[in-house]
């Protein structure tokens, strides 16, 4: 005899539509999942894990939902036949040898997993634990973007941890983490409604209209300011072509490098008058031009983008799920020789788009996207992704130890995924006073991700012994730091 509950109706809620937009990016090239892995000092067991899982994690009704997406529109459906044994598994890696070796076995694991697509017939997540790696276990997270943005997940995952190995009522895990080390919230969310619907009129119109002169009348209609922005990010020029771009194949490679010393990192920051993020991306933007010259890429003049998202809710409502986020701009000079030179142009690039409007503009266009037919989603997608050679995150976690299950998490990473035909993805997360860099790459593009991120930590030498050298009653030049820097 059925039961009730088999009986039950299983519960549906029509999907936002930014994150119908995220649903529908998926392609075979760039699965739009959010990929992370904890490392723990302590071995964890599978039952530990998931009893964490059943109390923490599903305590979030809408990872007991799987997406549903029809012609006539997206929505949330309650999982019937919800398995939590598929959705949390137990790995091992392939031998166990030096650290060295253990960390490139884990990374290709990662590699793999994050090539893989979810089940569309079960909720779009997973958790993968790596019984025996080093003296602990490890941890790979898989959750699909159209759930939430990576800002919302990484505090559902931290929502896992303790302050203390054995919690009580007073050790729980706070807003530690809300800190504003990264890209500044737009505060004038007020006005996301005018950018739906002013995306929505462009997107009806078709992708092809920023080539239409008369577009500028309409958009000024509207409103001068957002049809600028519009217009402007618009009109962007394609990015330069170099190998970060090219056709790209269905895998992905990852690794990540040895941590930074987050207070260094700040006196950097100090020194040369600008922000953590700047002085971060600002490396990553040397490393990439390092790796680019040993391929044999002539850089000279060559500046890059990378897409950056920006929350776009208060950040204490940020473990509230769903996508709230916008996409910016960001200029890499990686033509640029001069480390503090490139700080410098990262860090007032960063500062126009914190004074601009476009992060709100490319969330309104989202939403529009999450609407329009399939056809006109992908020429956006293509059009957009285009105009940019990576993806780029900054998410400042807590600075304090936490534990999990009772295992105390040494470091932790994770990945945003690229849309479009963008194969390169870069993710800074602060843990513990100290910044781990990432790096995920389509295969066919970067084969060598480790080739790379080992560049981090000598171009943020560079920037410190720049700051140090200098005088510290004035902010750090360019041209203070040229006279300091070996002849090219």
């Amino acid at each position: 005899m059925a039961t009730k509950q088999a009986l039950r109706k299983p519960r549906r809620e029509p999907m936002s539509r930014v994150d119908t937009a995220w649903l529908r990016m998926c392609r075979p090239t760039n699965p739009m999942m959010i990929t992370g892995v904890l490392m723990f000092d302590e071995p964890m067991t599978l039952e530990r894990l998931k009893q964490v899982i059943r109390k923490r994690f599903l305590a979030y009704p809408r990872f007991w939902q799987k997406a549903v997406d029809t012609p006539a529109g997206a929505s949330w459906v309650e999982d019937a036949d919800f398995d939590l044994d598929w959705h949390v598994r137990i790995s091992a890696l392939p031998g166990r040898g030096d650290p060295r070796s253990e960390k490139r076995a884990l990374e290709r694991f990662v590699s793999q997993m994050a090539s893989t697509p979810l089940d569309k017939t079960k909720p779009l997540w997973q958790f993968h634990l790596v019984e025996k790696y080093g003296s602990g276990s490890a941890l790979v997270a898989r959750i699909h973007h159209s759930y939430a943005d990576g800002i919302a997940l990484v505090q559902v995952l931290l929502s896992l941890t303790d302050t203390t190995r054995k919690p009580d009522s007073g050790s729980e895990l706070r807003a530690a983490w809300l800190k504003k080390d990264g890209v500044e919230v737009v505060r004038r969310v007020g006005a996301i409604d005018r950018y739906v619907k002013l995306g929505g009129k462009v997107l009806d119109k078709g992708m092809e209209m920023y080539r239409d002169p008369s577009l500028a009348a309409v958009l000024a209609k509207e409103g001068g300011e957002i049809g600028r922005e519009l217009l402007s990010a618009l009109a962007l020029s394609d990015d330069p072509p170099t190998l970060l771009r090219g056709r790209l194949g269905v895998s992905k490679r990852v690794a990540w490098a040895e941590p930074l010393n987050l207070d260094e990192v700040k006196a950097v920051g100090r020194a040369c008058d600008c922000t953590v993020n700047d002085v971060l991306m600002a490396a990553a933007a040397g490393a990439l031009r390092g790796y680019l010259i040993e391929r044999g890429e002539n850089l000279d003049g060559i500046t890059l983008r990378a897409t950056v998202p920006v929350n776009l809710r208060p950040l204490e409502h940020a473990k509230k799920l769903g996508n709230h986020f916008g996409l910016v701009f960001l200029e890499l000079p990686v033509g640029e020789d001069n480390p503090m030179r490139r700080l410098e142009h990262v860090a007032s690039c960063m500062q126009n788009l914190k004074n601009s409007r476009q992060a709100i503009v490319a969330f309104g266009l989202l939403a529009a996207l999450g609407m329009a037919p399939t056809a006109l989603q992908s020429v956006a997608l293509e059009l957009f992704s285009r105009k940019a050679s990576a993806v780029a995150t900054n998410v400042p976690g807590p600075q304090q130890p936490l534990y999990m299950g009772g295992c105390q998490v040494r470091e932790m990473m994770f990945w945003v995924p690229q849309t479009g035909s963008i194969g390169l993805g870069v993710s800074i997360l602060s843990y513990n006073n100290r910044v781990h860099f990432g790096l995920i790459a389509d295969a066919k593009l970067i084969p060598d991700p480790d080739a790379v991120i080992r560049r981090f930590g000598p171009e943020f030498e560079k920037l410190l012994f720049l700051s140090l050298m200098g005088d510290w009653d004035h902010a750090m030049s360019a041209d203070a730091a040229a006279a300091l820097l070996p002849a090219s």
